[in-house]
């Protein structure tokens, strides 16, 4: 591999401020990519780094933001998907509004970026790359009980990708996705004090499986959910 394999890239990285997406970044700027990361708070800074750009003020369930968005971003050659939301609770306690919140966060905004991701792809004609992010639960459901509406979510993210891998494939464009279990992150350690953090996928690793996915070398993998499950 090149030292810089995304040298001169535009690549797109939704939820890139989040606690995995600043590692997924990281990565992705030291292999050579600019990267171009939306964020819904108004006023967000790339503090003049000329390989983040941080575009403020775009909400990944408006369509139209979204389509902005992309149009802005020259000749862009990947887009990761790693924005979206967890919640766990029994069927009980799992109505329409929960349903409806968790596939907007996980499903609408996977499927609105990759529609606006592949317009974007198609006008420079080079094709390009699309990851986005399913979960264990998505592969194997019964991993989903408690958390219901998680999982079905993000198995239609799983779903999303190997449909569009096979509608895409022909313009040059590759759809693959990561499945991962627990990530070893902050906010996981605090909401899960017992568990066995050793356990979980290190925020590294999964930088280096989206690396991997969107290198201009690789033309032959498509329609993949890579499970990431470290020692869990």
């Amino acid at each position: 591999m090149a030292e810089q394999p995304l040298a001169g890239r535009h690549v797109a990285v939704t939820g890139g401020t989040g606690a995995l997406g600043q590692v997924v970044v990281a990565r992705l700027i030291a292999a050579g990519a600019t990267c171009h990361v939306p964020s819904h708070r108004e006023g967000a800074t790339d503090e003049g780094d000329d390989q983040l750009r941080i575009t403020s003020g775009v909400e990944l369930t408006d369509e139209a933001a979204v389509a902005g968005f992309y149009d802005s971003i020259p000749r862009l050659w990947a887009s990761v998907h790693l924005a979206g939301g967890f919640a766990m609770a029994p069927l009980a306690a799992t109505g329409r509004e929960e349903f409806l919140r968790l596939f907007e966060m996980n499903s609408l905004t996977a499927l609105l970026c990759c529609r606006a991701a592949a317009s974007a792809m198609r006008r420079t004609g080079a094709g390009g790359r699309i990851v986005n992010v399913a979960a264990r639960p998505a592969l194997e459901p019964r991993k989903g009980a408690k958390m219901v509406t998680y999982a079905t979510s993000k198995a239609a993210v799983a779903v999303l990708t190997q449909a569009l891998a096979e509608e895409l494939k022909g313009e040059g464009i590759y759809v693959n996705a990561i499945a991962p279990s627990t990530i070893d992150t902050p906010a996981n350690r605090a909401a899960m004090p017992k568990a066995d953090p050793s356990k979980w996928l290190n925020p590294s690793a999964a930088a280096e499986a989206v690396l991997h996915l969107i290198l201009p070398l690789d033309t032959e993998v498509s329609g993949a959910v890579l499970p990431l499950y470290a020692r869990a």
